[in-house]
């Protein structure tokens, strides 16, 4: 069927006198951000979006009246009197909301039963962690002394894109960074890899680099001092309403400010003239007209599918095509097993756990990376997820998008039943931690990477984009900075989201932030940004009606109802 042919965005040209129109591929965080703040700025945008709910990665849906939560586990930006906090109220991110916060990030288990919990307080995790080895003071005391340190410093450059920043704004950047620039150059230039090494405990040794869930592999020891401190100071929170909640909220704020958000559009291509990008056609045939494009989809889609691989250049090909097949560069994709039960655990058991695997168990999970697996007392986050008197735990794991997409491409029947293994291994995994848990569990419902790739059109079910401290950050760096989220050779078209400023979601909200702000450059308009002014407490009702991943009675293979 096709969309609405408005007659505002029906033209070529824009109205004497009317606003800049700006057309958005993609609801995601970035796509809402841009469309928030360029709305702010005086112009007047329309955001086109595959699916039927905002938020693209940052979402959640639903399955006998349990919402599953998909993306955040934490949050930067939860506190105030930061940078991070002001860009979620100008969005209206968190607008009649509650949030939760931890006194510890992640306790993790070794094969052999014993644990290390890390704590946010840098006091707590020093005694904490002398308990568990006294071997290793010298490396635990210097750690958690770097921790204390980064409590001390508030550091969250967000708000305005660098080539842009004012003398004042890069003053006031310079004398935060110049009282910490050797302690955060040590800790940029020390990988977590070569400092757990040196433990002796082999606890310790394994468990440092699980500190948030799973092993990001090339991480400096920056990102964890960083994240434990903001913790610490309240700012590493999660919202009340989770992923989806907060997307609903930017969606409220968008379309307060006058925005416009057309779902089930699926863009089929980028409208060019004279290399200038005019419009966007629909899958449908519909055509839409503005005085500037940004996609804020997958990058590879963007590239190679909405522009034809017509417009690239040595930092876009190394990016979008060859950096996209290195491991070293991308986060995989994740397996999701959602577990719906009546009652919840010991009131005792942490809120986060990253379980170490043995050889055994890594063998049954269906393609497990890193040989480890999540576990999350989802309704501790938030207490509207579950029905009254039950609770929904998530287990995560990291595992291979290949093995995944082949196995649907060839042999549908094959897929299934290896997504009911791993329900089945969770099940089992959570008897043995909680005995007789088994038999309160109502539904267990699995996510593969390709799921998520079928939603929300990411490379490679990926939900994070590029892993930071790579060379493939560098290049999105110069993306933003120096080609001003541009690409060479077409005017009137720019890039934002996570595969252009980054895969957390304050980065991605500030990529919008950005690139509202190059575009007020290109129009001549002044840059504006305010709070939202606030909304009715939350409740579920806002969250809208859920979808389910996949509603057909034919295909609930991995929807496991109470079975031994």
């Amino acid at each position: 069927m096709a969309h609405d042919t408005d007659p505002e965005w029906s033209r070529r040209d824009r109205p004497p006198g009317g606003k800049p129109r700006v057309l958005i591929i993609g609801a995601g965080v970035g796509g809402l951000s841009t469309g928030c703040y360029a709305q702010m700025s005086g112009m007047q945008t329309r955001i086109l979006e595959k699916h039927v709910l905002p938020g693209g990665c940052c979402t959640a849906w639903a399955r006998d009246g349990y919402v599953f939560d998909y993306c955040i586990e934490w949050l930067t930006g939860t506190g105030s009197n930061n940078d991070a906090a002001r860009i979620w109220r100008e969005l209206g991110a968190f607008d009649g909301k509650t949030m939760t916060n931890f006194e510890m990030f992640n306790t993790v288990v070794g094969e052999d039963g014993r644990s290390v919990t890390f704590f946010n307080d840098p006091e707590r995790l020093e005694r904490h962690l002398l308990d568990i080895s006294p071997a290793d003071a010298r490396l635990i005391r210097a750690f958690c002394r770097d921790l204390r340190r980064f409590t001390e410093i508030n550091l969250y450059p967000f708000l305005t894109a660098p080539p842009l920043r004012t003398a004042r704004e890069r003053l006031r950047l310079l004398r935060t960074i110049l009282p910490a620039f050797r302690l955060l150059w040590r800790t940029v230039a020390t990988s977590m890899e070569s400092f757990c090494g040196k433990f002796q405990d082999p606890l310790l040794r394994r468990a440092f680099p699980y500190i948030f869930f799973q092993d990001h592999e090339v991480f400096p020891l920056l990102p964890y001092l960083f994240n434990l401190a903001s913790a610490h100071h309240g700012n590493a929170g999660f919202p009340q309403g989770g992923s989806l909640g907060l997307s609903r909220s930017i969606e409220e704020r968008y379309t307060s400010l006058g925005g416009r958000i057309d779902y089930r559009a699926r863009a089929d291509r980028i409208l060019i003239e004279a290399d200038r990008a005019i419009g966007v056609e629909l899958r449908d045939g519909t055509r839409h007209y503005a005085d500037h494009v940004i996609s804020a989809c997958d990058g590879y889609t963007t590239i190679h599918r909405l522009l034809d691989g017509q417009y690239t250049s040595p930092t876009v090909d190394r990016l979008y095509t060859r950096m996209l097949h290195e491991p070293a560069l991308v986060y995989p994709g994740v397996v999701s097993a959602f577990v719906g039960l009546t009652g919840d655990v010991d009131p005792d058991t942490p809120h986060s756990i990253t379980y170490l695997l043995s050889q055994q168990d890594s063998a049954a999970l269906p393609a497990v990376r890193q040989n480890s697996m999540v576990v999350q007392l989802r309704s501790r986050y938030c207490d509207t997820f579950a029905p009254p008197g039950k609770s929904v735990i998530h287990c995560t794991y990291f595992s291979d998008f290949a093995y995944w997409k082949a196995l649907r491409s060839t042999d549908r029947r094959e897929y299934r039943a290896r997504k009911l293994e791993v329900a089945g291994f969770v099940r089992g995994f959570l008897e043995r931690q909680h005995p007789g848990i088994g038999g309160r569990i109502e539904v267990i419902d699995v996510a593969s990477p390709v799921t998520m790739q079928r939603y929300t059109g990411n490379w490679g079910g990926s939900i994070l984009g590029w892993k930071s401290f790579t060379e493939a950050e560098a290049l999105a760096n110069k993306l933003v900075n120096r080609d001003r989220m541009r690409l060479p050779g077409l005017s009137g078209f720019s890039m934002t989201g996570q595969w252009v400023g980054g895969g957390s979601l304050i980065r991605t909200a500030s990529a919008g932030r950005y690139a509202a702000q190059y575009l007020c450059e290109e129009f001549g308009l002044e840059f504006r940004a305010r709070d939202s002014p606030g909304a009715e407490p939350w409740h579920r009702g806002k969250l809208g009606r859920l979808p389910q991943l996949d509603p057909r009675p034919t295909s609930r293979s991995t929807h496991v109802h109470g079975q031994p």
